[in-house]
């Protein structure tokens, strides 16, 4: 968010800047913010809407950009690792926001994240990448009871477990070289289950998980 204007101006650029609604009077793009505010569990939007970036918290400034998205029409949500920096309890209400705002408006969403336990919270389905390669996607609950691919395999592995049972050994090996990539597949150098044929050739995708890569990696050279 800009520092030096208010939440309301930022989300009424938004609005106003679209041209989904139209020509709007000012007081009619106040109002659309307000129900924006509103939908991710804010009770007082006069006062956020008129209150500076740095005078919110840290899980009330995630709030107002997870409004900013919602104030113009939008099929598919895409969330980048929305509670970085947030802590635990801030965290579970912006998670609980996206599930509900998904769920009760049939929105399709797409979340990128690092944490296997989040994507089992928040989504149907995962698509595991490694160096910008998906290796494999499936049902939650398949990935996580029955994981195929080693890359898979060694996350599972690495995640904490509150009955003990001593710590990770973590996946072998370093990450990749992304100026040598090689053809073959790019996890086969930290896989204690590679042959040559790995070397020289990538594990096929069937068709809708390869469009779906292309889709995905355009995404996040969008993002960056």
């Amino acid at each position: 968010m800009n520092p030096v204007f208010t939440v309301g101006q930022q989300i009424t650029d938004i609005i106003k800047y679209s041209g989904y609604h139209g020509k709007l009077s000012k007081k009619e793009l106040r109002n659309i913010a307000y129900e924006a505010i509103i939908r991710v569990m804010i009770s007082d939007p006069e006062r956020i809407f008129d209150s500076y970036p740095y005078q919110l918290s840290g899980g009330m400034r995630q709030r107002v950009c997870i409004a900013s998205a919602l104030v113009t029409p939008r099929d598919l949500l895409i969330a980048d690792e929305p509670c970085t920096a947030l802590d635990v309890t801030i965290q579970s209400q912006i998670h609980r926001l996206l599930r509900d705002l998904t769920t009760d408006s049939k929105r399709a969403f797409i979340m990128i994240t690092h944490s296997i336990g989040v994507a089992r919270e928040l989504v149907d389905s995962i698509f595991v990448m490694y160096a910008g390669n998906i290796v494999e996607n499936a049902a939650v609950s398949r990935i996580l009871g029955n994981p195929l691919h080693p890359y898979t395999q060694g996350l599972i592995d690495c995640i904490p477990r509150l009955s003990g049972g001593g710590l990770s050994t973590g996946i072998y090996g370093y990450m990749i070289d992304y100026i040598t990539l090689d053809y073959g597949c790019r996890f086969c150098k930290r896989c204690k289950h590679a042959t040559e044929r790995c070397e020289k050739e990538q594990p096929a995708l069937s068709e809708v998980e390869w469009i779906f890569e292309i889709l995905l990696k355009i995404l996040i050279l969008f993002l960056i």
